[in-house]
């Protein structure tokens, strides 16, 4: 790819999901903060303050970590979810923040919004497991999860250093890769939205007279 960005830069947010500050997935995702193209910038978001969803909290005094959380997403052009995997499923607090994300329904943040998933673990795997379950919700929220390269990142403990820095080189340049076809993706996912807007505004055709 070119060195210069190429329109307007894209935003996206970028979550990990997990509370443990020396995570394997805080550290993946910061690292694909520092290789991302010219044509992408991730802002990380924090699920450290987001209590546990609760529907008698939401309303007039939502949380203010849940607010804060829901409008970064909504004004973001794409979404960065990093999940570990606990007991081969998504852990807690990946699953807490999209229910908090996905309600209301009408007015869900995770509706539409092009979505990448990646993530790391000690074992072989790589979090497919929990990688799978996040796409299954996504049917529900109407959420467009990018579905190739997988990056599944398995025996962290060989690819990261001790200060939680990514040093494997082919898992550097995987990541740089991956993150140059989610850029291309958003894009992508928002002509297509384009085009269906302009449909909707302009109506169907009408049938000319014989």
């Amino acid at each position: 790819m070119s060195d210069e960005p190429i329109g307007d830069v894209l935003r996206v947010v970028g979550i990990a999901g997990s509370l443990r500050r020396s995570s394997y997935n805080r550290a993946l995702l910061c690292a694909a903060q520092q290789l991302t193209p010219p044509s992408l910038v991730i802002e990380i978001e924090l699920l450290d303050d987001v209590p546990m969803f609760n529907a008698d909290l939401d309303g007039a005094d939502t949380p203010e970590p849940v607010a804060r959380l829901r409008r970064a997403v909504r004004e973001a052009d794409g979404l960065l979810l990093v999940t570990p995997e606990y007991n081969h499923g998504v852990p807690g607090v990946m699953k807490n923040a999209i229910d908090w994300l996905s309600q209301p329904l009408a007015q869900s943040a995770l509706d539409g919004k092009p979505t990448a998933i990646m993530g790391a673990s000690t074992g072989m795997a790589g979090t497919a497991r929990g990688q799978s379950q996040l796409r299954q919700s996504f049917v529900l929220t109407n959420t467009p999860a990018m579905l190739r390269p997988e990056v599944l990142v398995g025996r962290a403990q060989d690819k990261f250093d001790p200060s939680g820095r990514l040093i494997d080189e082919p898992t550097r340049r995987f990541l740089r890769a991956f993150l140059e076809q989610f850029a291309g993706w958003i894009e992508q996912q928002q002509r297509g939205r384009d085009v269906i807007l302009a449909g909707s505004l302009i109506g169907p055709e009408r049938p000319r007279a014989g």
